[in-house]
């Protein structure tokens, strides 16, 4: 990678930085994962999905809405990691990933909202 010259040194440690930044590309992930959490029943979803595991149409009773609508939501959530699901005979449960990712970002939205988990 070519080193670039920054026009003015504020003698922050920036240069270093910009000096190791990857390429725009490498931002792309993130930045889908903020495009899908930009709509509120998505963040509500994962949320109650951070304290239960719940089938499909109990959720669907939980965030009223119908079972397609909520099964979009679930489709999303799920391709990017932050859910996962296991069938058991016809019906199908959700919840919250076990990764570093999923645990994260139920903080963050704790903190943002200023809410408390359930004990």
């Amino acid at each position: 990678m070519e080193e670039k010259k920054l026009p003015h040194n504020h003698h922050c440690g920036i240069e270093e930085q910009f000096d190791h930044m990857p390429v725009p590309e490498a931002f792309g992930a993130t930045a889908e994962l903020f495009k899908l959490l930009g709509d509120p029943t998505r963040v509500r979803l994962f949320w109650l999905l951070c304290h239960c595991e719940e089938c499909v149409l109990n959720l669907s009773v939980m965030m009223n809405m119908s079972s397609p609508a909520l099964s979009h939501h679930l489709k999303l959530l799920k391709a990017c990691g932050l859910i996962v699901s296991r069938r058991e005979g016809k019906e199908v449960y959700y919840r919250a990933s076990d990764n570093v990712q999923a645990s994260e970002l139920h903080h963050v939205i704790e903190h943002v909202a200023e809410i408390a988990c359930p004990e």
